[in-house]
């Protein structure tokens, strides 16, 4: 045997590499057994986090959003609260953790989302942190470390140091890969317990030196023992790295603190007093307590969260040159390899700021940017507005039990996602309104526009070096959501009905507008974006309307596809103006009467005058229908807002009962058949449609023209 200074020699009773239960768990040789099995796994972060996104049969699919073609990830649309959207933004991140766990050079930077308070960022790391958690409490991607036993005995430590533990949760196999002092040897090692070439090499692409205190406490037993690892080993035992979200291990985030307090000592640790008066040796690196630092507790392949990264002192921040590209704390000298995914958020304004630094230019340069932008899908963003509302019971307070108008999340919804959506640019203005741009981005028909137009606007915006200019980067957020429902809840009006009434909402994101956007130019853009919202919801109460007075939740449906019936049977019509057709739902013949005075009433309301323009319109109705009725014999064309629209005014604004529209009898209830028509329309909203009688006859009252009410 060898015993000269600083050759170790691993002495063992192997006999059969195939098998653990000849060594005793909590020992080396138990744990590379272990990960030699596959019961086990020795993977970096980037690694681990990879093989958590997409590392199951069907994790992934593709989707388009905006006219743009990307990737899904089904891990995060799990659970009570998933993630909503973000699909660009995840995708993005879920390549750079695929590169670093792949050897790439994003290996050797960090991440940091950037974009506007409020649109997700903080959410997303959290819920990616506590997925990580859950994902590596399982058998299997349990993490690994080791500590050392008996160093009173073996070195005459105090008795508080015969326990030490390594203080960056070294994975045991880094012991494993630095037992000799050339690689070459410790790779022979590792190859001698059955382990492949292959397999070898692909450990010792994740090769990791020794923390200081843990090579300095080997080095001091090795030179005890003269060498003999055999003994060296009887004090280091492999125990399972517990999990804590409180502590930070595994998962840690850092927030930033005031500039005055906050040290470096908060990210890398710092010498301990305590430890001072404990540690024998005054070159000892253990007198410094690196797990004081939120660095140390994720350092054994753990995800570091910090939030609003650039808020904080810039020496604070330069600190992450050295962990994001050499992966290491560094204190007094002395280095602790890390093994760690650093993720950070910013907003637009710190992140400008700070790369209008010049010689900041080496701390950004170290992060892969990802600009988020806010939910452009106003579907989607009904799952958001859920959860600014509230799952839980609201009361008034008098402690009476508040009503949520069935219309308080789509209002609430498109009054949100319209001030994130571009207009008044050159680019949008000609091609597109913003109306049209919410219809397409949430899979609707707007008009003759197409997706390929949005997706152009979309990349043209995506160029624009100010990135608060791109698609969806600026709007009411969803703290700003937040607050309009907590003045909705607070207005007397509210109390008052006990009911939160979906019309008064404009009126409480227009008082969040108000005190909060400082820009007068994006001012005045979100409150005219209010004025649209508030037209597209008077729009659907007037279909709620339609079915209540028809009372008939299929009302609508049954007139749209009548209009499309007749414009498809024009030309093939009889001489008595019938066409007969399949009805694609049940397979039975049908004949339906071509009302021309019905079709040109709809179409004077979709703004059609002339002849062509009709005939351009009735064109696309006939495509849209032929391939439709296809591929999705269910299809009802209820995603075409204008023509559901129109549908609803002709029926709304034609006699009732010979005494005017229903607009006309709703609003004069002098009479006892106005009366009757009135109290019938509010039994059928408050019993089949979810209405309480406040916003009930609050909503008929709203689509009542002022003059009306003269």
């Amino acid at each position: 045997m060898n015993t000269s200074k600083g050759a170790i020699c691993l002495t063992t009773t192997l006999t059969d590499t195939t098998r653990t239960d000849s060594f005793q768990p909590g020992t080396l040789e138990h744990h590379i057994q272990e990960v030699l099995s596959g019961r086990r796994r020795f993977e970096t972060a980037a690694q681990a986090v990879t093989r958590m996104i997409i590392g199951t049969p069907g994790s992934v699919e593709k989707v388009t959003v905006c006219g743009q073609t990307t990737y899904d990830y089904k891990l995060f649309r799990q659970g009570k609260k998933p993630v909503v959207g973000m699909y660009h933004e995840i995708n993005d991140l879920v390549n750079f953790v695929k590169d670093a766990a792949q050897g790439g050079s994003s290996r050797e930077r960090g991440f940091i989302f950037v974009g506007e308070p409020g649109n997700g960022k903080t959410f997303f790391i959290e819920t990616l942190c506590a997925l990580y958690r859950d994902f590596t409490s399982l058998d299997g991607n349990r993490r690994f470390t080791f500590r050392f036993t008996g160093l009173d005995e073996a070195l005459g430590y105090p008795q508080k140091l015969a326990r030490i533990e390594s203080q960056t949760y070294e994975d045991p196999m880094v012991l494993a890969m630095n037992l000799h002092d050339s690689r070459s040897a410790n790779m022979e090692l590792i190859a001698s317990r059955g382990f492949t070439d292959t397999q070898v090499e692909t450990i010792f692409d994740s090769y990791r030196g020794f923390g200081a205190c843990t090579e300095y406490i080997i080095d001091r037993l090795r030179e005890r023992y003269d060498g003999d690892v055999s003994k060296v080993m009887q004090h280091i035992v492999v125990v399972t790295v517990q999990i804590s979200d409180s502590s930070g291990v595994l998962t840690g985030k850092y927030a930033p603190k005031d500039k005055i307090t906050a040290t470096a000592a908060d990210l890398v640790g710092a010498e301990e007093t305590i430890r001072l008066l404990l540690v024998p040796e005054p070159d000892n690196p253990y007198k410094l307590n690196v797990r004081k630092g939120a660095l140390a507790r994720v350092a054994g392949g753990g995800v570091h969260f910090v939030d609003e990264i650039l808020k904080n002192k810039v020496d604070l921040v330069k600190i992450y040159l050295g962990v994001t590209q050499n992966r290491a704390i560094e204190i007094d000298g002395y280095k602790w390899p890390l093994d760690i995914l650093v993720l950070a958020t910013s907003n637009n304004d710190e992140y400008e700021r700070f790369r209008a630094q010049r010689s900041e230019a080496p701390i950004t340069d170290r992060f892969s940017v990802c600009f988020v932008s806010h939910n452009t899908d106003y579907r989607m963003q009904g799952q958001l507005t859920a959860y600014a509302i509230g799952g839980e019971v609201k009361t008034t307070v008098m402690g009476r039990r508040l009503h949520q108008d069935p219309n308080l999340n789509y209002a609430a919804s498109v009054a949100a996602v319209l001030t994130r959506l571009p207009h008044d640019i050159p680019i949008a203005k000609d091609k597109m309104t913003p109306v049209e741009m919410l219809q397409l981005a949430a899979g609707e028909v707007a008009g003759d526009r197409n997706l390929q137009t949005l997706s152009e606007i979309v990349d043209v915006l995506s160029k624009e070096p100010d990135p608060t200019k791109r698609f969806g980067q600026k709007g009411i957020g969803q703290r700003g959501l937040g607050k309009a429902v907590q003045y909705l809840i607070a207005m007397s009006k509210t109390n008052e009905g006990h009911c939160m009434w979906a019309g008064d909402i404009f009126r409480a994101l227009e008082q969040v507008v108000v005190d909060t956007v400082i820009e007068d130019a994006d001012r005045a853009k979100y409150l005219a974006d209010l004025k649209t919202a508030e037209e597209l919801y008077k729009e659907k109460v007037m279909a709620e309307l339609f079915v209540a007075y028809m009372d008939d939740p299929n009302a609508i449906k049954t007139d749209v596809m009548n209009y499309v019936n007749m414009v498809v049977g024009m030309s093939s019509a009889t001489k008595d103006k019938t066409w007969s057709y399949k009805d694609p739902q049940t397979g039975e013949l049908k004949a339906i009467k071509i009302d021309t005075t019905y079709i040109d009433a709809v179409e004077s309301r979709l703004g059609l005058s002339t002849k062509d323009q009709k005939e351009s319109y009735r064109g696309t109705i006939r495509r849209t229908h032929g391939q439709k009725v296809v591929t999705d014999p269910n299809y009802f064309f209820m995603d075409n807002l204008e023509l559901v629209k129109a549908v609803t005014e002709v029926t709304l604004q034609s006699d009732v009962n010979g005494a005017g529209s229903l607009i006309g009898a709703l609003a004069n209830r002098t009479n006892e058949r106005n009366r009757q028509l009135f109290n019938r329309m509010a039994t059928v909203m408050t019993e089949q449609l979810g209405y309480c009688e406040t916003c009930a006859e609050a909503t008929m009252e709203y689509c009542i023209p002022k003059e009306k009410l003269n």
